[in-house]
């Protein structure tokens, strides 16, 4: 009866082979001789007898049994002829004992072309086998620019400690980043339990994968399992079967779909207005019951200038809406698994809405986030790509611009201080603000930058280096901790023995925090995710919103206050913006023509400083300790554009 199964697969191939007729393809099996025309092949490496996935064998070697098979590897040609037989002999000799014999293949950037065995491979992909054993060449391309390319040298690496052939990525990165989640030492080599349970791991998962609707985005296997791990942790589902697995799966659809889109994000500039209540909102506000929201803290906000920030603006909140809602917090969370357990503590209390205030807190804020979807988190970050939480920050570069400006106009040398923390995405829009607002008033005006986190540097010793160059104006933190009696923050002073304070910009998180909870409560938080396009949503509200701000010192003269309360008030009213007309980066480089204003995007991702900064942007290894995991998560990337 092997006839009967012969044409079972004839008809598959027919099928395929119609297919991409219709849709304009190569209706054939690939020919590797054919794709390397033009590559420059420099090596050759012996892989020796290798168990390889069949769903990655997609070719032959050269162009002589192509025309016997459609693309999908499946038979076209009759039964009748002599090539039908001995495809016919070769299953009856598969299904009464199994195909042993290696095939010969050539693996090119993680796929592989048969040498010898095309009939066993098409027998063994019709029986739906899942490998095959194969005696495997590696033919080693040059590095170029290529992204198919770099993806592939980071495979090779990757293959080097696990011999670990069945996963791929759309991206750079998905390998290291893999071997980040999975592997406390991500440089040393596998142990035969560690490439066993990874391997069970990752059948379940696509076991499960098949099962849903993301199995129809186009997304690699590698590209939906790294996000299952990183959302759930590899310890928590490497032993999970296929069925947990794919209940696991269903709440992550909406991130899927966004990373096939390429991980877009909208950034909402303005708090959206009112939304029409529907039933489901009258869940958030039922009478009388007050909402619970909460905040995470990684550290105690007494020993945090950042996080007191944040205190503040929690306590403003239960000042201005406890009619509605009810505050709590936790603090010194300050690993993954300590925000998780208090994240899910705080669900089954009641809690709503959830605030986690640091960067850091984005990986266990998904994890809760995926089991919790009636529960809304929002994480305090900027250009975060997820749709299972949303992200909000404020635009500080628009008050920094005009204490800028101030620093501009009260230098009577032109120089000018600027102290930074971490070179984390919109610092650099900070500094630059502030640049550009002092050169504005002063044409000859130099900002000195010096980072708090760059290895052998401190405030003392920056603030020295400033006092030698003749700065008189210094810009500097926010805010202090609440502890410190000292006075070394926002724009000020160094001409005395003690600093004296001109102006502070500032964050005012609790009306933030007080237009986010009404946007949750009106409905508008629901449509705006009715709305998004399958982009995440990061919220990014500055002057117009009223969630930042500067105070002046009453030694700012009068007419100065005037001048920046103009600039200012066209800022709100978007008549004006410190990003328009033609911006210079340092070495003359042209960032932006004469009458654009750049986009949010192109802001938040700058990652170049202005004409007049002298200072740069500080490398990885040129942090200190405890900076490099904060830049490693929200730091400013080289590769980006703008």
């Amino acid at each position: 009866m092997s006839y009967v199964d012969y044409e079972k697969a004839q008809k598959l191939g027919m099928k395929a082979f119609k297919s991409a007729v219709s849709k304009g393809e190569n209706e054939y099996l690939p020919v590797l001789d054919e794709i390397l025309q033009g590559v420059d092949i420099v090596g050759e490496v012996s892989l020796g007898l290798v168990q390889i996935p069949l769903d990655r064998v997609v070719g032959t070697s050269n162009v002589g049994r192509t025309y016997a098979f459609a693309n999908n590897f499946m038979p076209i040609l009759d039964y009748k002829t002599e090539f039908g037989a001995k495809w016919s002999s070769l299953y009856e000799s598969h299904v009464e004992e199994g195909i042993r014999e290696p095939i010969k293949v050539y693996e090119y950037m993680n796929k592989f072309y048969v040498v010898e065995g095309n009939k066993r491979v098409s027998v063994l992909k019709y029986c739906e086998a899942v490998t095959v054993p194969a005696q495997v060449t590696r033919k080693v391309p040059k590095l170029t620019d290529d992204l198919q390319t770099r993806i592939y040298y980071e495979f090779m690496e990757f293959y080097k400690l696990n011999e670990i052939n069945y996963l791929w990525f759309s991206q750079e990165g998905g390998f290291k980043k893999l071997l980040e989640l999975t592997c406390q030492d991500p440089e040393a080599k596998w142990t035969e339990d560690q490439i066993k349970d990874f391997g069970s791991a990752h059948h379940n998962f696509n076991t499960a994968l098949k099962k849903t609707e993301v199995k129809n985005l186009p997304l690699t296997s590698g590209d939906a399992f790294l996000i299952f791990i990183d959302i759930y942790g590899y310890d928590n589902i490497k032993n999970l079967t296929a069925n947990e697995m794919k209940e696991k799966l269903q709440p992550l659809v909406e991130e899927y779909l966004l990373e096939s889109k390429g991980g877009e994000v909208q950034i909402k500039t303005e708090p959206a207005a009112a939304g029409k209540k529907r039933l489901v909102n009258y869940i958030w506000n039922p009478g009388p019951k007050k909402i619970k929201v909460a905040f995470v803290f990684d550290k105690d906000p007494g020993e945090s200038d950042w996080l007191y920030g944040h205190e503040l603006g929690r306590l403003y909140l239960e000042d201005k809406c406890s009619d509605k809602i009810k505050t709590l917090k936790v603090h010194d969370i300050n690993s993954e698994e300590q925000a998780v357990t208090a994240m899910n503590d705080l669900i089954d209390m009641g809690v709503k809405v959830i605030f986690t205030t640091s960067a850091q807190q984005v990986s266990a804020s998904l994890k809760v986030a995926a089991e919790h979807k009636d529960v809304v988190i929002l994480n305090c970050s900027l250009n975060t790509s997820h749709k299972l939480i949303r992200t909000y920050y404020a635009r500080l570069y628009e008050v920094k611009f005009l204490a800028g400006m101030l620093a501009g106009i009260m230098s009577r040398n032109g120089q000018i201080g600027y102290i930074a923390d971490y070179p984390i995405i919109s610092s650099p829009a900070n500094i630059n603000a502030f640049a550009l607002g002092a050169q504005m008033v002063n044409p000859d005006a130099k900002v000195y930058l010096e980072w708090t986190k760059v290895k052998g540097v401190s405030r003392e010793s920056a603030i020295a280096e400033f006092r030698e160059k003749g700065v008189e104006y210094v810009s500097d933190q926010e805010m202090i901790k609440p502890n410190e009696a000292g006075r070394q923050f926002g724009l000020y002073s160094i001409t005395e023995d003690e600093p004296v304070n001109m102006a502070m910009p500032m964050y005012l998180w609790g009306p933030f925090y007080e237009k986010l909870i009404d946007s949750v409560l009106s409905g508008a938080f629901k449509q705006e995710d009715d709305n998004s396009e399958d982009k995440a949503i990061n919220y990014w509200w500055g002057l117009s919103a009223g969630v930042v701000d500067v105070i002046y010192s009453r030694k700012v003269p009068e007419g100065t206050r005037k001048l920046l309360g103009l600039i200012r008030q066209q800022i709100i009213d978007n008549e004006f913006s410190p990003f328009q007309d033609v911006i210079y980066a340092q070495g003359g480089v042209v960032k932006n023509e004469n009458g654009q204003r750049m986009t949010p995007d192109e802001v938040m991702r700058m990652n170049w400083l202005v004409k007049n900064v002298v200072g740069e942007i500080p490398e990885m290894e040129d942090l200190r300790e405890e900076a490099k995991s904060i830049v490693s998560l929200s730091g400013v990337s080289e590769s980006e554009e703008v």
